[in-house]
């Protein structure tokens, strides 16, 4: 089994595919008005709108609800991401901070109110956890 996705039902689906977009850097695939997505080596970003809940299961989510879900991104160098956000992101839950596990994470949201993790591994055993696919070089 392979974990391949994330959806996020949201009310506004150009919104958030913009902000993601820009956020990233990931150009977004759509593939109707109501769904589209961002592609990563390790995983897919999806995002629907409401319109698409009932064929799944009507009622089964709700847009902005998001109460304990992190969306977490490996980039290169957190500290010049958080600079590259700044004056983009409106609301930053925490400036970047080495992690007890060894991570530098950036927390914030995005519009919908969802928290997002930009992290980079800092520590030997951080980045030994995630260089065995090439994603991230050892520091230096």
């Amino acid at each position: 089994m392979d974990f391949v996705s994330i959806r996020i039902i949201t009310g506004d689906v150009a919104r958030l595919v913009a902000f993601y977009e820009q956020a990233t850097g990931v150009p977004a695939t759509w593939f109707t008005e109501d769904f589209a997505e961002l592609r990563t080596p390790g995983a897919t970003l999806a995002l629907a709108g409401t319109r698409t809940v009932p064929l799944f299961a009507p009622g089964s989510s709700r847009p902005a609800d998001n109460h304990s879900v992190i969306l977490e991104f490996l980039v290169d160098d957190v500290d010049r991401v958080h600079g590259n956000l700044t004056g983009f992101v409106t609301d930053f839950v925490n400036e970047p901070t080495t992690m007890p596990w060894g991570n530098r994470s950036l927390l914030f949201r995005d519009p919908d109110g969802n928290l997002v993790n930009f992290f980079t591994p800092v520590t030997p055993a951080a980045i030994a956890k995630f260089a065995p696919d090439d994603r991230v070089a050892p520091a230096s």
